[in-house]
């Protein structure tokens, strides 16, 4: 399989967090063992410097401009990898995907959704944060369709297919719209597991005054880790470890809001552990 060359000022652009999550990535795709199409896509996504130039700004809009936290690189890459090993849980349980219940594709044309989903889903927030799921879908369509012609060729319907398939990922989020495939379900959770310290860390340093947003900030800055793992009950296991009870605000209003919307919350058990306390759990 030809990949793209690895572009040298890429790469040194990107931080040592993103090129860790890069490689993370590549090997959680590689040992699902699929025919190529979805590793393929992930190292286009990985070398594209239009998508990378368009997260680099999404951050900075987030974090300078309106105080919230990370919406950048390592956001979506963190959300595609909580959205890969989700889908490599479900598929272990025998769970099938939207695409092939349907019979219109298989397992790696819902893989290849997610991956783009995932990767273009903030993208919006290069605009602003009001809407930015609706921003997102015109900003995402035009990259969609040209990695989409790389991967399916002339194949026009697989390419219909799976690009909408995408568009309902980036769409349904933010959980303020009802979602119906598993795929888009499952970008729901991954985007919601998203939450640990690291990802307040910037907005933290910079932003002393009291801003809208801080409570998102001030939770985030409190989960010590997010696990996902195979459940003994359910395909897939969360599992929320905090500092402080502070961080049960971003178990309870953001990741429980989106688990309740998504189509894969028959699929979930949820824990969460607060240092020193009994661990509760939610599903």
């Amino acid at each position: 399989m030809d990949f793209p060359p690895a572009d040298p000022y890429l790469i040194a652009m990107k931080s040592p967090k993103e090129l860790s999550i890069d490689r993370k990535l590549i090997g959680a795709v590689a040992q699902l063992g699929l025919s190529g199409a979805a590793q393929r896509l992930t190292e286009m996504l990985l070398a594209d410097d239009e998508i990378h130039a368009m997260q680099e700004y999404a951050n900075t809009v987030s974090i300078k401009r309106l105080g919230y936290n990370d919406h950048g690189p390592v956001h979506m890459r963190t959300v595609a990898l909580n959205a890969v090993t989700m889908m490599s849980l479900l598929r272990r349980a025998g769970i099938r995907t939207s695409l092939e219940s349907e019979e219109v594709g298989d397992f790696e044309d819902s893989l290849t959704a997610v991956l783009l989903a995932s990767f273009l889903h903030d993208l919006g927030m290069t605009i602003g944060r009001q809407d930015h799921e609706l921003h997102s879908t015109y900003l995402a369509h035009p990259i969609i369709d040209r990695l989409l012609k790389e991967i399916y060729g002339s194949d026009t319907a697989k390419r219909v297919i799976v690009r909408s398939l995408a568009v309902e990922g980036i769409v349904g989020h933010m959980a303020g719209r009802k979602i119906h495939s598993i795929e888009a379900g499952v970008i729901l959770v991954a985007d919601g597991c998203d939450m640990q310290k690291g990802r307040a860390r910037i907005p933290m340093a910079l932003n002393a005054e009291p801003r809208v947003g801080d409570i998102h900030k001030h939770s985030a800055n409190s989960i010590e880790g997010v696990k996902l793992s195979a459940g003994t009950e359910k395909p897939i296991r969360i599992d929320v470890n905090m500092s402080g009870v502070v961080g049960l605000f971003q178990v309870e209003e953001v990741l429980l809001g989106k688990v309740a919307m998504s189509t894969i919350k028959p699929y979930i058990e949820l824990y969460a552990d607060v240092m020193g306390e009994d661990e509760r759990r939610y599903l």
